[in-house]
């Protein structure tokens, strides 16, 4: 499941692409796992509207939506009069999730759910072959925009950071995964991180010392940081918003290598299930 980094790298690259643009037709599928708002109230809801700015809270990417109440009475478009956002479009990539920035003319691939055409002459897709991945349209005129789940890794300060894990007696890859606490760290990013910190992942994070959890909070901005200007790490289906892949995968010092040496120290990286998740890391350097 793509996280942080990789979420952040499309909603970028996507926000790079689009900003500015109008929505002049909204396509999407008939399959109905990827819509949390019925995909005729979507594209209703996304006609006429001029993207704003397109940015990531959690894992979640939204677009920031204009209103349509001008082009639908006919009038001229003006930039003043698009200057409020009143609409949301939130996208959840969930396992193999994409949104890609294209031409009318590019192939369309097979798990395409959502083609909205813009007055540009380009395309956004939403292409999702497992349907885990979900589209939600929310008119900010009658009800609230879209907050992330828990705290913002890449900003969050210290005393907040240790707060959320005071008392706590599930493992710290546990907390680390549960995106009520922090919003967008996935499995890839808190071997990571735990790794930096030399903190292993089994240990209760109630009894990890504000000295410990401070080393983990730097460590999880600085891999964080550092996998988004690499584009994130594309170990499975993900691409950014024009199909390029990662490279922050080249990079990992103990996901995903098992029985390979420590980069650090050359003892042998162990896997471990925490949280029903593989987990990675090294038992000399992580205590």
């Amino acid at each position: 499941m793509p996280e942080l980094p990789e979420v952040e790298t499309i909603a970028r690259g996507v926000d790079a692409r689009v900003r500015g643009d109008r929505i002049v037709d909204a396509w999407f599928g008939t399959h109905r796992e990827p819509f949390k708002t019925p995909a005729a109230q979507q594209a209703k809801g996304l006609r006429e509207r001029k993207i704003v700015a397109v940015h990531r809270t959690g894992k979640h990417i939204v677009v920031e939506l204009g209103g349509d109440e001008v082009a639908r009475s006919g009038k001229k478009h003006s930039n003043m009069q698009y200057s409020t956002i009143t609409a949301q479009w939130i996208v959840h990539l969930g396992m193999t999730g994409r949104l890609l920035v294209t031409t009318p003319d590019a192939p369309v691939a097979k798990h395409t759910h959502a083609r909205l055409t813009l007055a540009s002459g380009r395309e956004l897709r939403f292409v999702d072959p497992r349907r885990f991945g979900r589209l939600e349209f929310r008119d900010l005129r009658t009800g609230q925009g879209f907050a992330g789940p828990g705290a913002e890794p890449l900003t969050i300060e210290p005393a907040e950071f240790a707060e959320l894990f005071r008392g706590r007696k599930l493992a710290i890859k546990a907390a680390l995964l549960n995106q009520t606490l922090l919003a967008g760290v996935g499995n890839i990013y808190a071997d990571e991180g735990l790794f930096r910190a030399g903190i292993r992942p089994r240990r209760r994070a109630g009894r990890l010392t504000r000295e410990e959890l401070e080393k983990l909070r730097r460590a999880l901005r600085a891999v964080l940081e550092h996998a988004i200007q690499l584009g994130g790490s594309s170990v499975s289906d993900y691409v950014d918003a024009e199909g390029v892949r990662g490279f922050f995968q080249l990079e990992h010092c103990v996901y995903q290598r098992t029985g390979e040496p420590c980069l650090r120290c050359g003892n042998v990286i162990k896997r471990i299930v925490v949280a029903g998740r593989s987990t990675h890391y090294c038992a000399h350097c992580q205590r």
